[in-house]
């Protein structure tokens, strides 16, 4: 990254000039009781002016931005259906990340409640684990802004992503300085086929700083994001949570929609909803599930249906807000 020069400016604070007329007072001030009142009027000034001009945080922020609560952590959701043992793996994985304040799992089993023995295989640790079981079986029941939510941070991933605690940190670091974008590492594109008409690409990237693909998408399946996002999803039109009920798939392109509609309420178009991170070590561990159970992705139809999913989503909108970017983030070390 660049540095642009910034020139140095000498700068007289108002505390500054209130305390070279208090000088200059000094100097041709008489004795006396209107000399007393004066001195405590230019104090009085002063103070004023230490107030007023305190600098605030929010200075340099435009209204509208997502910013970061207090709080310097994030909130763990995971979706999971019928993979307990891949399930532990993951949640061993990352009750070693710091930061993490809490993990809600998104209970897909209907009318099968969590056993103790999954919750006693996770052993002892600080993290509260809330098993959040639901009524139906759908892909949008992640995406609830649940209340057991405290932090703005969110890391959503699915139950079978392992990543390194390395990368899972460096991703929040990167996604404190830009809150109002999805940060994650699984990064996905669309392409127009004909007028209104798009196609999914599920090819990975290489090295897009160095004339690889660009992207348009980062999957929520390993992603930061602000959880503001969440209830935002839930005010999108019903045809966009029909859609995703229908063909029980594309609730990640729909979140990326989501942003990518409120970034151009922000700041217009031409800001990406996501910024990829290249993982050092990022495992899919589908195929070690005892369960057999596979992912949607094998279903023959699923890249059909996900260009289905975004020629009805730009229809719905009336738009195509996704923006292409070749930004890659990783770790140096």
């Amino acid at each position: 990254m660049s540095l642009i020069p910034v020139s140095k400016v000498m700068h007289v604070s108002e505390e500054q000039k209130a305390e070279n007329q208090l000088a200059n007072f000094r100097v041709g001030c008489t004795p006396g009781w209107l000399c007393l009142w004066s001195f405590l009027l230019l104090l009085l000034v002063g103070i004023a002016l230490t107030v007023l001009h305190r600098p605030h945080n929010d200075s340099t922020e435009k209204p509208g931005d997502l910013t970061v609560v207090k709080q310097d952590g994030f909130t763990l959701i995971i979706q999971t259906f019928k993979r307990d043992d891949i399930l532990v793996k993951v949640l061993k994985r990352c009750l070693a990340v710091p930061h993490l304040q809490k993990i809600l799992i998104v209970w897909n089993n209907i009318n099968k409640p969590p056993s103790q023995k999954l919750r006693d295989s996770l052993g002892p640790h600080r993290t509260p684990i809330i098993f959040l079981e639901q009524k139906v079986n759908s892909m949008q029941n992640r995406l609830q802004p649940f209340s057991e939510i405290q932090t703005d941070a969110v890391l959503m991933l699915d139950d079978d992503i392992l990543l390194s605690v390395s990368d899972i940190s460096f991703a929040f670091r990167i996604w404190k300085q830009s809150p109002d974008q999805i940060v994650g590492f699984v990064p996905r594109r669309h392409a127009e086929t004909a007028p209104g008409v798009y196609t999914y690409g599920g090819s990975e990237l290489s090295d897009p700083q160095n004339g690889g693909e660009k992207y348009s998408m980062v999957l929520i399946s390993a992603v930061f994001f602000h959880r503001r996002y969440l209830q935002l999803y839930q005010e999108q039109p019903k045809e966009v949570h029909n859609l995703v009920d229908d063909t029980h798939n594309c609730d990640d392109i729909a979140m990326n929609f989501v942003v990518a509609m409120h970034l151009r309420k922000l700041w217009g178009s031409g800001k990406p909803a996501g910024i990829y991170i290249k993982p050092k070590n990022m495992v899919n561990l589908e195929l070690q599930a005892n369960s057999g159970f596979k992912g949607l992705w094998h279903r023959p139809d699923h890249f059909k249906q996900r260009s289905y999913c975004l020629t009805r989503l730009a229809q719905i909108y009336g738009v195509m807000p996704l923006q292409f970017s070749n930004i890659m983030m990783t770790q140096l070390t």
